[in-house]
């Protein structure tokens, strides 16, 4: 169904299902075992990296992660990274020691994602930033889980305002407001004047 309006926009509507699906808390269990699936991921995945030296001293496991992934392999094989521009990026950061505090950067990342979406804290932003490590540990080469968490993280980052009802922003969200909706501490109180008996 489209909807237009004076100035010639033509709104196009969701079907029901997706309407209610992305915004009724009715569904709200669904994107719990969701989130709490994805955040577990990457909370044992960071986890996993603690104890390990070569991600939170010297950074040598992802420099070898790296190394591996812009190595150029003899014809017919075709390199890890398929985008010439990633893997210039890549180098770069190889070139420039960049993998001593990335590794680092990279294990909080994954903590604290984890942890967000566990809790259920700013699902939204939390399941961005997760897809976005996905899409990069994608374009380095490395399959893995990482196409199913991508693809689940897009669905919590469309399904933000109900994917946290279960967790921490059923509170953060209406006490926080969003950019287009202010806080309920910045909402102003509208005084009715009352008419005075003459």
């Amino acid at each position: 169904m489209a909807n237009q309006n004076r100035q010639g926009d033509v709104t196009i509507s969701d079907p029901p299902f997706v309407i209610s699906l992305l915004n009724s808390t009715r569904w709200a269990w669904l994107w719990l075992i969701v989130r709490l699936y994805v955040g577990y991921m990457w909370l044992t995945s960071g986890w996993g990296k603690v104890g390990n030296p070569g991600w939170t001293q010297n950074g040598e496991a992802l420099k070898g992660f790296w190394e591996r992934a812009v190595a150029i392999p003899e014809a017919p094989a075709r390199p890890a990274i398929a985008f010439d521009w990633y893997r210039v990026f890549i180098q770069m950061l190889l070139d420039n020691g960049s993998y001593t505090w990335f590794a680092k950067l990279i294990v909080a990342g994954e903590l604290l994602l984890g942890i967000a979406l566990i809790l259920g804290a700013f699902v939204g932003i939390a399941a961005f930033f997760a897809g976005f490590m996905n899409w990069n540990f994608m374009m380095a080469g490395t399959a893995s889980t990482n196409p199913v968490l991508f693809a689940l993280s897009i669905l919590l980052i469309l399904a933000w305002k109900t994917a946290g009802w279960w967790g921490l922003d059923r509170w953060l969200l209406p006490r926080l407001g969003t950019p287009w909706r202010p806080s309920y501490s910045d909402r102003q109180v509208v005084k009715i004047p009352q008419e005075v008996p003459q």
